[in-house]
């Protein structure tokens, strides 16, 4: 007889760097937009300080390094003009990471996957669509969707609260690509991937993987580092 096939096993993917491959691009509209504001940004702060966030807490954390004071209105005009910018940016199409199609879709027939990214949604679920995934991905959690995001791990629970209700616990593992990704899958319990396609190997002390991308992976792998977690924190 077959093995059941459980239903509350369910796999996290991070959306950016995870899915599709564009941290890159997003250094580069978060760079330019902040030189407006006369804010220098370089790569190697980028991925010490900004990697993981989304763009409210990245355009804080600038004008605080800088010394500058940023009022919560001026906050929102300029994340909005950061998305623009990225829209105008990937309109030709967004690279995707490497076998994320193959390997996303594999899992689906044993797991439940949702994305949680500190992205906007309209992004991710363009993203996921170009990527050939989003007919499987039955739960997206953006940065409308959150009060804290990552290291915070309330998108990941807000996820499993979605799909599994916000009693009893269900098992679930995550691929992520920053620091504070792997510090809120920490945080949440579950198992951990990183892929390597945003950072280097050293700032991935503590997942239970590391990969370049999903080429040469199946989600075979993930199955020992399932683990049961609480959709809610209450629970």
């Amino acid at each position: 007889m077959a093995e059941r096939v459980r239903t509350d096993d369910v796999l996290l993917l991070d959306y950016n760097g995870v899915i599709v491959d564009d941290e890159p691009i997003h250094f580069a509209v978060l760079r330019d937009l902040l030189a407006v504001e006369r804010i220098a940004l370089d790569e190697p702060t980028y991925l010490a300080h900004f990697l993981g966030r989304d763009d409210r807490a990245c355009i804080g954390q600038a004008f605080h390094r800088a010394g500058r004071a940023l009022e919560a209105d001026e906050a929102l005009i300029l994340a909005a003009r950061k998305a623009r910018w990225y829209a105008e940016s990937v309109a030709a199409g967004v690279p995707v990471v490497p076998g994320v199609r193959r390997f996303v879709r594999e899992a689906a027939a044993t797991m439940r996957v949702a994305v949680v990214s500190g992205a906007l949604r309209e992004e991710i679920r363009a993203g996921l669509a170009h990527a050939g995934v989003a007919d499987v991905v039955e739960c997206v959690v953006g940065a409308e969707d959150v009060t804290r995001g990552k290291p915070d791990p309330e998108g990941h629970r807000t996820a499993l609260a979605r799909l599994a209700g916000p009693g009893g616990t269900v098992r679930a593992v995550v691929v992520e690509d920053s620091r504070p990704g792997l510090e809120a899958a920490r945080a949440l319990g579950a198992g951990s991937v990183m892929l390597t396609t945003g950072f280097g190997t050293a700032d991935a002390a503590g997942a239970d993987l590391v990969w370049a991308s999903f080429d040469g992976h199946t989600p075979g792998e993930l199955q020992p580092l399932l683990r049961e977690v609480a959709p809610d924190p209450r629970a």
